[in-house]
């Protein structure tokens, strides 16, 4: 079996290069990325003319823009790096199919048994800086046994521990002596001696051997600092206090104190890295896209050209969907014009579905609107939200396979009407009612939405008729007693009760604080006038609000 062989692929000014990829600034002039933290705001990422000038990542703006005043910045979107970094893990898949991310700006690649295809390891990494290059970014790229080695020799690779307390340090030497620390020479005070070997200090551009031999990871890692191992920065500070400033300085002490110290995961880190314990890869699960697209060799510009063009990519969406047992619940059309601008079209359906006939009148409703300005050259179809069409078994009872079968048999007119009412008003604008569980009669129904919910079938039966129309209570001027004995007043006429049904007690939730129940117990009477209407009247026994007759309803 071969040795495993880890690729980490690091891109130390990811958030910066893009947005210089994207036109945001000059490539040749300091730039940077501000993101907040706190209650300030820090450079997150710089350009390699930024740096030129002293900057740093973690720097506060103020103090950047004291050093640099004609730097440019652009605020961080955290969203918008992680998609371009998914973008390229994609691109590293040219090295091998497994391939995980790495946040914020790193990419990790088991290279076993691939290196050979590409001439070896050598000629991976230089193909992956060539490639790097010509997207204009810069990377650092390291190679071990695992993927701690890898990962500190891609980000330390060249650099030396440093002192927590260093006598070059000008802020802790005495005042009197750092007028001296000018005029050393610059290597003594940390800095890079003349024709020294790239990647000396430790710098991000520079390119030290990041490529090391099976098998010698002790070696490789040992000269390195400690926070190579990914152990944080504070954990970092706490062992560089007492002289263990590089992972060499690690290897000869018992681990059960070492543990017992500063913690499990510096052990932990210690192992993946030489590989006494294993470190697992999780690549990213590829997404699956539902899209169709067709380029045509003359722009169009007519209705019918378009449904023509519609016709052709239906049925093909409709199979693609359909052999993954999905259907589009949301589907957009993009149409591209002969002038490279865009036009976007977006529909949602009642029920997710994969059939073209259901989902072609959605998209004729909306074809008024289109705009085909010099011509349309490009029609792309893309069912960006799908969900499971399938007649599958989650529960595991009978009645959940019933239920699939009965969505998949039952007539889809009425889900139809609610895509075809969508499409010109909205999906979210179109509900239903379904059953809710509560004595309370205004609340023993709720409103959902009707393009994600099925029509309720099961509406349990009141203990006695309900009214066909309900509002808010009003005040009825009657006597303050149980029983209605003689005419009340209502809506500003007098009506005289012909027949009184009831009472039914109804009493609210007691763990509910409802402030239209604050009037108390209520007993509910069905009121037959004299007149012929029929209303629904309760009397309060009263509460913390008084009590009395009120009117909350009307019978047919």
């Amino acid at each position: 079996m071969p040795r495993r062989r880890i690729l980490s692929i690091w891109f130390p000014r990811l958030a910066a290069e893009r947005l210089l990829r994207a036109g945001c600034g000059d490539p040749d002039a300091p730039f940077a990325v501000v993101a907040d933290t706190g209650n300030m705001q820090v450079l997150a990422s710089l350009s390699q003319p930024a740096a030129a000038e002293g900057l740093r990542e973690g720097q506060p703006l103020r103090d950047a823009q004291a050093m640099c005043p004609h730097l440019l910045m652009r605020p961080a979107d955290r969203h918008a790096d992680a998609a371009f970094l998914s973008a390229l893990r994609r691109w590293a898949g040219k090295f091998s199919p497994w391939v995980a991310e790495e946040a914020p700006a790193g990419l990790i690649v088991d290279l076993t048994g691939c290196a050979h295809l590409f001439g070896g390891e050598e000629q991976v990494a230089h193909q992956a800086e060539q490639d790097c290059a010509d997207l204009g970014l810069s990377v650092r790229i390291g190679i071990g046994d695992t993927v701690g080695a890898a990962w500190a020799l891609a980000r330390y690779a060249g650099q030396t521990a440093a002192s927590d307390r260093s006598g070059d340090a000008i802020d802790q030497e005495a005042r009197a002596t750092r007028a001296r620390a000018a005029k050393r020479r610059p290597w003594e005070r940390g800095g890079t001696r003349r024709g020294a070997a790239p990647g000396a200090a430790g710098t991000p551009d520079a390119r030290p051997l990041r490529i090391a031999e099976p098998g010698k990871a002790h070696s490789v890692l040992g000269p390195l600092p400690v926070a190579a191992l990914r152990v944080g920065a504070e954990r970092t500070e706490a062992l560089s206090r007492v002289g263990l400033r590089t992972i060499g300085d690690l290897f000869g002490i018992p681990r059960a104190a070492l543990a017992r110290r500063y913690g499990q995961d510096v052990v932990k880190r210690l192992d993946q890295a030489i590989g006494s314990q294993p470190e697992p890869i999780s690549p990213a699960r590829p997404e699956t896209s539902f899209a169709v697209r067709l380029t045509l060799p003359d722009p169009i510009g007519l209705q019918d050209d378009i449904l023509a063009a519609l016709d052709r990519l239906l049925p093909e969406l409709g199979t693609r969907l359909a052999r993954k047992g999905r259907g589009a619940r949301r589907l957009r059309m993009q149409l591209c014009r002969s002038d490279a601008s865009t036009q976007t079209i977006e529909i949602g359906l009642a029920r997710p579905s994969a059939d073209p006939d259901r989902i072609r009148p959605l998209l004729v409703v909306k074809l008024d609107g289109i705009d085909a300005g010099f011509g349309i050259d490009c029609i792309r179809l893309d069912a960006f939200v799908t969900e499971p069409v399938h007649a599958r078994q989650h529960r595991g009872h009978m009645e959940a396979a019933a239920d699939a079968m009965r969505r998949l048999t039952t007539d889809t007119r009425l889900d139809d009407l609610v895509g075809r009412l969508g499409a010109h008003i909205g999906l979210d604008r179109i509900s239903r009612a379904h059953p809710a569980d509560s004595h309370i009669p205004e609340k023993t129904a709720h409103r959902v939405a009707a393009a994600w919910s099925e029509p309720a079938t099961d509406w349990p039966a009141p203990p006695v008729p309900r009214p066909l129309v309900m509002w808010r209570s009003e005040q009825v001027a009657a006597p303050p007693v149980p029983r209605l004995t003689g005419p009340f007043r209502w809506r500003g006429r007098t009506l005289t009760p012909a027949v009184a049904i009831g009472p039914e007690r109804i009493a609210p939730e007691w763990w509910l604080d409802e402030p239209e129940w604050r009037s108390g117990v209520r007993d509910y009477w069905q009121v037959v006038t004299d007149g012929g209407e029929c209303l629904w009247l309760y009397f309060a026994h009263g509460g913390t609000m008084s009590g009395g007759w009120f009117c909350q309803g009307r019978f047919a």
